[in-house]
């Protein structure tokens, strides 16, 4: 008998405790997730206790907050002109791409659209199956872009920019047919 009246306590403090774990993991100690007072407004929404009109704003409080200080300020901070600044890139004349690939920042997805996606006009060739893309420029058997997708892995996975400025155009001046200044 007494193996059943333990067992009796034991479920409803064991669901208690679950119950008590799942309500500070959905509404943690210290936030305003979670607010149980009647009449209480959250962010301009009465909760259910009360009667909300049918032409209520829910947005009432937006105006509030595009007013209140930014929770985030950025260290670096770019000006117009540096966001809107002009590269003068010459795909017919002697001028490379170099693309340097930072882990972890989309680059992969980046370094794919150069050599598949923008219109030129003359597009790489991409081969089916195959990563490595031919990206020549018009009329001539010359690359315009430096990248695993066009050369391969030429200076070494994930090379950085020391590795690059030593390596590219060594690189550069085996590939291609005339030798111009850089």
């Amino acid at each position: 008998m007494d193996d059943k009246s333990n067992k009796l306590i034991l479920v409803p403090v064991v669901f208690v405790l679950f119950v008590m774990i799942g309500y500070q993991y959905i509404c943690p100690a210290g936030s305003n997730s979670c607010h149980f007072r009647t009449g209480e407004k959250v962010r301009g929404v009465t909760l259910p206790s009360s009667q909300t009109p049918a032409s209520f704003d829910f947005y009432i409080d937006q105006e509030l907050e595009d007013e209140s200080p930014p929770k985030f300020l950025p260290t670096f901070n770019f000006s117009e002109t540096d966001l809107t600044r002009y590269a003068n890139f010459n795909i017919k004349g002697d001028d490379v791409i170099v693309f340097l690939h930072i882990q972890k920042t989309g680059g992969t997805t980046f370094g794919r659209h150069l050599v598949r996606n923008i219109r030129l006009e003359q597009p790489c060739d991409c081969k089916l199956g195959q990563k490595k893309c031919t990206c020549h420029r018009p009329g001539k058997k010359d690359s315009w872009l430096f990248s695993r997708f066009s050369t391969g892995w030429s200076c070494g996975l994930h090379a950085d920019w020391t590795e690059l400025t030593n390596c590219v155009p060594v690189i550069m001046d085996k590939k291609e047919t005339q030798k111009p200044r850089r």
